[in-house]
């Protein structure tokens, strides 16, 4: 990644993203210009990501990331977007408190989970009492007696979507393993190897990695799920290369927290990532990696979005890691030199949205909502391969041994 000055990425993404911090509300959603977008609710998914970024930086000694941390839990934990009738958290508030989202979304529920492990990895106050409420939440409405995720359910939490999907349910591994270091109780760890288990080892490997999205509550794969709107940002329809990359770093924390882990979570994160390279990488003949690709593999929604390139190099950064292999390096030099000149506008401001051309776009993201992809790979690089970010953030301030492979 030699054309990135991770480093100064790194503190430039935690300065643009101070701006959105609304105190008592959360963070808010940022403009073009880094000032917070004036008519944009206050959502449940940015003030989690955001906290957890700002506890990450407060790890890493970043001057003031500890109070915006700190503000992020007290929001989460005393402010309008948690639901103290039902339970859970909103989906949005309005400026004035007024619910705007009332649904309970798994999604957002997992990013409340990973915000507080951060904060508690971190010693923010208030980090472990939010991470109990949220773990309880999340192991009583969110998981089923398989130890599958539950998209969402009603304000009331009673009600249940008749869907499933891989986008939560991948957020919801990524959590649980944060929640694993952050407690010590490997319990959490072997939840997150469940879910991965099922999804990419027993749906998506059988399909040559082509994982479907989106599901009936039988897990059975609806693949037109919104074919009528093909460039949904959380529901898209087809095959999402960028989830693959995702998927593909996430089976190599989940090896890394197990003491006995499977030998197939390292076979089929270098799968992922070669799959996901083969068919989203230049698919249409310019660089970048498409959004979507349909199930020939053809690319559908062909705009190419900062979070895709971001954890293209969090994957290769520890696949490159974990293997030693050249192929990964290699990768890390080529997406680098993407992100440099397309991206990174400048230092810690990236542009989230470029069409087929690499020109700026805002088709399906508006302005630049929050920095947690682009801020962990940026951060990954100097960091020991561990189930979590923060845990391996805290074993490194410690100088402690982590388990998992150098």
């Amino acid at each position: 990644m030699s054309a990135i000055d991770t480093e100064r990425e790194c503190r430039g993404l935690v300065d643009f993203a101070r701006a959105s911090a609304s105190p008592g509300l959360g963070f808010r959603w940022l403009g073009e210009d880094g000032a917070p977008v004036s008519d944009a609710a206050v959502h449940t998914w940015i003030t989690t990501r955001m906290t957890h970024v700002f506890a990450l930086a407060h790890l890493t000694g970043h001057a003031g990331a500890g109070e915006l941390a700190e503000g992020g839990v007290a929001a989460l934990a005393g402010g309008p977007l948690r639901d103290r009738e039902h339970g859970g958290w909103s989906g949005a508030v309005a400026l004035d408190g007024t619910v705007v989202e009332p649904r309970k979304e798994a999604y957002a529920h997992a990013f409340v989970v990973l915000a507080a492990s951060s904060a508690t990895a971190a010693g923010i106050p208030g980090g472990e009492a939010l991470l109990e409420e949220a773990l309880e939440v999340v192991v009583r409405h969110f998981l089923d007696a398989d130890g599958r995720v539950v998209d969402s359910l009603d304000a009331a939490l009673t009600e249940t979507e008749p869907y499933r999907g891989a986008n939560s349910s991948m957020h919801m591994v990524e959590a649980l393993l944060a929640a694993g270091d952050a407690t010590g109780d490997p319990a959490w760890h072997q939840r997150a190897l469940g879910i991965a288990e099922h999804l990419i080892h027993q749906v998506a490997r059988p399909r040559g990695y082509l994982l479907p999205e989106h599901f009936t509550p039988a897990w059975e794969p609806v693949p037109d799920y919104n074919a009528d709107h093909p460039d949904d940002p959380f529901r898209p329809f087809g095959c999402t290369p960028g989830h693959m990359l995702e998927w593909s770093r996430l089976l190599l924390h989940t090896e890394a927290a197990l003491a006995d882990p499977p030998g197939w979570l390292l076979e089929d994160a270098v799968a992922l990532f070669d799959r996901a390279m083969e068919v989203g990488w230049a698919a249409d003949g310019a660089p970048g990696i498409v959004y979507t690709v349909d199930w020939d593999a053809s690319p559908v929604v062909r705009l190419r979005m900062h979070w895709v390139i971001a954890e293209a190099l969090a994957a290769a950064e520890v696949l490159r890691r974990r293997t030693g292999a050249q192929q990964y390096a290699d990768w890390l030099a080529v997406l680098g030199d993407y992100t440099g000149e397309h991206l990174i506008d400048r230092a810690g401001s990236w542009r989230h949205e470029l069409d087929e051309h690499n020109r700026p776009s805002a088709v399906v993201w508006r302005g630049r909502p929050d920095v947690y992809h682009a801020y962990q790979a940026m951060l990954l690089p100097r960091l020991p391969l561990a189930p979590s970010l923060a845990g391996g953030l805290r074993a490194l301030a410690q100088d402690v041994p982590v388990r998992g492979h150098s």
